[in-house]
């Protein structure tokens, strides 16, 4: 597979010689590629080239709408350049219109979070640790199975009765064992009196441990903020969709907007999840 700074010449070459571009034209078009190279995903998946131009959204996400424009330009540009002339089979990500809700979920800070595990039994710390570093719904981690866990991966049932693979981190999975040791669950993993625990009933724990500390939170805030971690921190749009279990990346891409830079500060740090013991 050529390489995307190489295509990004051959573009530029392209534009100059067959097209007739001024040279003033091509500097615009190469200063944005560059950045396309810098700061996008590239890679092959069964036989198509992908380019998933995601962190460069999210790298302009305070620019006006027209500079996103012209650079989304550059790009679609670029793809028809490398369907046309190239003769490439390749599928572009991120250049979609961004349709985001009125208010999206406050992400919790890490340093919270940490905060309330300090103070949680092992049940409450379990609930939140798996929200927040599974990207689960609440209701999918009531009708969590133990059958559904294995050392390396968790099988969750998503909307519509899909299932859909998470990897499980060796800490996370200690953890569960930790908690199974202890609770003595007999088929799902959350229970009361020997019963399935409802999503109910498991958001009534959460928010009633955040409570205690003064704050006002809800479980989708977790799965908010694991779905912003990631994409902030350079994983690919198509992989966070698959791991939330959306339908559809038009729904992950609505976690890449944030109102400020200071918002998108927050997570210039790896999930803290992530930083397992080597």
């Amino acid at each position: 597979m050529t390489g995307l700074k190489m295509n990004c010449n051959n573009f530029l070459v392209y534009l100059e010689n067959v097209r007739g571009y001024a040279s003033s034209s091509i500097l615009t078009y190469e200063n944005t590629l560059n950045e396309v190279v810098k700061e996008s995903h590239y890679y092959e998946e069964d036989g198509t080239i992908i380019l998933d131009i995601t962190p460069l959204r999210l790298k302009n996400v305070n620019n006006s709408k027209k500079t996103i424009s012209k650079k989304l330009s550059t790009v679609r540009s670029f793809v028809k350049f490398m369907r046309e002339q190239e003769e490439v089979e390749i599928k572009l990500i991120g250049d979609s219109v961004i349709k985001v809700p009125k208010t999206l979920p406050k992400p919790i800070d890490e340093n919270i979070i940490d905060e309330i595990l300090v103070h949680a039994n092992v049940q409450e710390s379990l609930i939140i640790t798996l929200l927040y570093g599974l990207g689960l719904r609440i209701s999918e981690l009531s009708a969590l199975k133990l059958l559904d866990i294995s050392p390396a991966w968790v099988q969750v049932l998503g909307k519509g009765n899909k299932v859909r693979e998470v990897p499980l981190l060796t800490t996370l999975y200690d953890q569960i064992e930790d908690y199974k040791k202890i609770e003595k669950p007999q088929k799902f993993l959350f229970e009361k009196n020997s019963e399935q625990m409802s999503s109910s009933q498991i958001r009534y724990v959460f928010m009633k441990l955040f409570k205690k500390s003064g704050i006002k939170a809800t479980p989708h805030q977790l799965r908010h903020s694991f779905a912003t971690h990631l994409l902030h921190n350079g994983a690919r749009i198509s992989d966070v969709s698959e791991l939330l279990g959306h339908s559809s990346m038009v729904s992950t891409q609505i976690y890449t907007q944030l109102g400020n830079s200071k918002k998108f500060n927050e997570y210039s740090k790896a999930h803290p999840l992530c930083q397992e013991k080597k």
